[in-house]
């Protein structure tokens, strides 16, 4: 029985490496082509990048550091952004179609004109971000704090607004 536990808790380490190698991989290969579809970027430290106009289509980078990077004009449709830090960062333009930013942090964050239609921003902190022009038709902006935000010509359209923090108050108008 030690044995087994030993080679079980052997195994789940080397998973844990090889995860780290190919988020290290798949960082490098962003880095290099200015895209990564649906790869793994789980965690990464991309703070300060510059990577305006990259495709991330259905990329994972839950809990990735994009502290202040350049995202502007890149694709991020469908990506998984849950609990990403993106405070600072450059996300103007950028197509956040269907997005999971479930959670993310989004202080003082340009979003203007950026395609957010369908994308889930429950929990997300938008505290201060600017968000003019964008599309937040149909977004899920449950339990989001959007205090401070510039919202001027969004487009909240089928949004659902429950227990949203806003400029104007809580907004329980979706419920």
């Amino acid at each position: 029985m030690k044995k087994l536990l030993l080679l079980l808790l052997l195994f789940l380490g080397l998973i844990g490496t090889a995860s780290a190698d190919i988020v290290e991989t798949n960082t490098l290969k962003l880095k290099a082509l200015n895209a990564c579809e649906s790869c793994n970027l789980q965690v990464a430290n991309l703070s300060g990048a510059d990577l305006s106009g990259a495709n991330l289509y259905k990329a994972d980078l839950s809990g990735a550091k994009l502290y202040k990077a350049d995202l502007g004009g890149a694709n991020l449709s469908e990506a998984i952004l849950r609990g990403a830090k993106l405070s600072g960062t450059d996300l103007s333009e950028a197509n956040l179609y269907k997005a999971d930013l479930s959670g993310a942090k989004l202080y003082k964050t340009d979003l203007s004109g950026a395609n957010l239609y369908k994308a889930d921003l429950s929990g997300a902190k938008l505290y201060k971000a600017y968000l003019s022009e964008a599309n937040l038709s149909e977004a899920n902006l449950s339990g989001t704090d959007l205090s401070g935000a510039n919202l001027k010509n969004v487009d909240l359209s089928g949004a659902t607004l429950c227990n949203t923090i806003t400029p104007w108050g809580t907004d329980n108008s979706g419920c």
